[in-house]
């Protein structure tokens, strides 16, 4: 199975607890940081994603899947 591999600058789009949202990525995180408050498990193998909202001037993170 090949997965995708995401970079700055990417438009990606996802499914939401409020629906299809898209944006583009700004930041690949790597290790282990405090977003919000909350901790983001990240590492080389398993990046996690810092997006911009296209709709609003929300950031968030997600992680590939």
């Amino acid at each position: 199975m090949t997965t995708k591999s995401f970079g700055v600058g990417d438009h990606v789009t996802w499914n939401s607890e409020a629906g299809r949202v898209s944006g583009t990525i700004t930041k690949v995180i790597t290790s282990e940081i405090e977003f919000k408050g909350y901790k983001v498990h990240a590492s080389k193998d398993e990046p996690q994603y810092e997006i911009k909202s296209d709709r609003t001037t929300l950031r968030c993170t997600r992680a590939r899947r």
